[in-house]
C-alpha cells in the first residue's frame, strides 16, 4: 500500500480522539501558486504559552483485536485497515516537519496482537524520532491500557505528554460496550504516570540534568452520550482524575453514531454537542474557577442546564451571595461573579489598589458587563441583587437556540421564499423554546 494511501487511512481513523483540534481544510496546489492544505493528519493542540501549535496527528495502525461497540476501528466494523511501519512513520513525520507543515507528533493506535506489542511500536517510532534524527519537537503519545509499567516508563521518557483514554464514564458502561478493557487496566497506568513525574520533578530539583519523564504532564479522554450516566457523575469523575492523577485535562468527545447497535443511541441520533459543550464549561470551573463538583450539579439537578452556561446556572441560584463589591471582595469571590475570569480578577485586585472603580474601569478591564452588570456593585453602581426574568433572558445563551443549519451559498440563486419560510418556522421554534426555558429557570430560583 502507497505511504499516501496509509496516511489517508490512519489519519481519518484518528479524527475521533478530540485531544487536540483537526484543521478540517483540504485545498491541493495548482502547480503554478504557492503551497496547498491538506486536511488529514494536521491538528493544532496549545503550548503552555499560549502558542497555536500543529502536529501530525495520526494512528499508528487501524488494525485492532478489540471490539468495542462504540469505536470506528474495532475489529467487526467493515473499513479500509492500515498500519505503517516505525520507520515508515518516523520518516513521514520528519518529512513534513523539514516542509514546514507541522511542528510536532499526536501519535495513537488501535491495538495490534496485543497491547505490549503495539507499545513496542510506537516506542520505537518515538525513539527513531529522538535518537536518530534528534527531533525536539512536541510529542504527544497515547498509552495502550493493559501495556507492561516498563514500557509506559520507557514511552514517558521520549514523549512530551502521555495520556490514557478512560474512554467511558463508569465501569458498567465500560463492561457493557468495552469487555475488552478494564478499569484496573486504565487506572494503573494513569496513577503510575502521575507519580512518575512527580518523582521526576524532585529528581530535577537535585540534578536538572535528570531525563524528563512526561513534562507536559497526563490528560484522558472520556465519550459522552454513548452510556447512560449523568452530567454529575461525568463531573464527579473529572473532578476525582485531577485530585488523584494530577491530569492536565479532561477531554470530552460527544457520541457520533457510527454503527448499528442496540446498546448504543440509533445511528440517526444527533451528536450531544451542546451537552459537551457544557461539561468544557462546567470542567473550567473545576479548573480555574475554584468550583467543586458538589456546587456545580447535585443530587437534584443531575444534568446541565442546556440554556445557561453553568456559572450563570449556578449564580442565579445563589442570589443570596450577590451582589459583589468589587472595590473590597477578595479574589475568590470575584471568580464567582459572571462575566469576570481569572485574568479579570487579578486585574481587578491590581487595579483596585490606585483607586475605587466604576464600570468603565472594568470594561477596561475585560470584564463583560452584559452577564457581570446584574451581580456586582462598584463605584457609582449597584444592582439589586435579585435574578428576575429580565436577567434570566438576558444570561442565556444565543448558541443554545439555533434557527437553522442551512448556509447561504455566495453561487447558487437562493429559494427567497423558502428560505424565508423554513426562517420563520425555526425562529418561532426558537423563541417557544427560549421562553419555556426561561419559566423553568425562574420558577426553580
Amino acid at each position: 500500500m502507497e505511504l499516501m494511501r496509509k496516511l489517508e487511512i490512519l489519519a481519518d481513523s484518528a479524527k475521533y480522539d478530540v485531544a487536540c483540534t483537526s484543521s478540517g481544510a483540504d485545498r491541493k496546489g495548482n502547480g503554478t501558486d504557492l503551497g496547498s492544505c491538506s486536511a488529514s493528519g494536521i491538528c493544532h493542540a496549545f503550548s503552555a504559552d499560549g502558542r497555536c501549535i500543529s502536529l501530525l496527528k495520526v494512528l499508528l495502525s487501524n488494525v485492532c483485536i478489540y471490539d468495542c461497540s462504540y469505536c470506528i476501528n474495532r475489529k467487526s466494523n467493515d473499513l479500509p485497515r492500515a498500519a505503517f511501519t516505525p520507520r515508515e512513520l518516523a520518516d513521514l513525520t520528519i518529512e513534513f516537519y523539514r516542509r514546514n507543515y507541522i511542528e510536532g507528533l499526536f501519535l495513537s493506535s488501535a491495538v495490534l496482537r496485543d497491547p505490549d506489542y503495539t507499545m513496542e511500536q510506537m516506542i520505537r517510532v518515538l525513539e527513531l524520532l529522538r535518537g536518530e534524527y534528534r527531533f525536539r519537537g512536541y510529542i504527544h503519545a497515547k498509552t495502550i491500557p493493559g501495556a507492561d509499567p516498563l514500557l509506559v516508563q520507557k514511552m514517558g521518557l521520549l514523549a512530551d505528554r502521555l495520556s490514557v483514554n478512560i474512554e467511558l464514564p463508569s465501569e458498567q458502561s465500560l463492561k457493557l460496550l468495552a469487555p475488552d478493557k478494564g478499569k484496573t487496566a486504565i487506572l494503573r497506568p494513569m496513577k503510575q504516570i502521575a507519580g512518575a513525574v512527580l518523582q521526576n520533578k524532585q529528581e530535577l530539583v537535585q540534578y536538572r540534568h535528570a531525563p524528563r519523564f512526561a513534562p507536559a504532564g497526563q490528560s484522558t479522554q472520556m465519550i459522552v452520550g454513548a452510556s447512560p450516566e449523568t452530567d454529575r457523575h461525568i463531573v464527579q469523575l473529572a473532578e476525582g482524575l485531577y485530585q488523584k492523577y494530577s491530569l492536565k485535562r479532561v477531554f470530552f468527545s460527544a457520541y457520533i453514531p457510527v454503527a448499528q447497535d442496540s446498546r448504543l443511541p440509533a445511528l440517526d441520533t444527533p451528536p450531544p454537542l451542546l451537552r459537551e459543550h457544557r461539561l468544557y464549561q462546567a470542567d473550567w470551573l473545576l479548573r480555574f474557577y475554584r468550583f467543586s463538583a458538589q456546587e456545580i450539579l447535585d443530587e437534584d439537578t443531575p444534568n446541565l442546564n442546556p440554556y445557561v452556561d453553568p456559572k450563570c446556572n449556578w449564580a442565579i441560584h445563589h442570589m443570596e451571595r450577590f451582589p459583589v463589591d468589587v472595590n473590597k471582595a477578595d479574589y475568590a469571590d470575584l471568580l464567582r461573579i459572571p462575566g469576570v475570569g481569572p485574568k479579570s480578577a487579578k486585574r481587578i485586585v491590581t487595579a483596585r489598589k490606585s483607586g475605587a472603580l466604576d464600570l468603565d474601569a472594568l470594561k477596561r478591564i475585560g470584564v463583560v458587563l452584559k452577564r457581570a452588570q446584574y451581580f456586582i456593585q462598584c463605584k457609582g453602581y449597584h444592582c439589586t441583587g435579585n435574578a428576575g426574568e429580565q436577567v434570566v433572558r438576558a444570561l442565556l445563551d444565543p448558541a443554545a437556540f439555533s434557527v437553522g443549519n442551512e448556509q447561504l451559498s455566495f453561487f447558487a440563486a437562493p429559494d427567497l421564499h423558502r428560505l424565508v419560510q423554513q426562517g420563520t418556522t425555526a425562529i418561532k421554534a426558537a423563541q417557544e423554546v427560549q421562553e419555556e426555558a426561561v419559566r423553568c429557570l425562574v420558577k426553580t430560583m
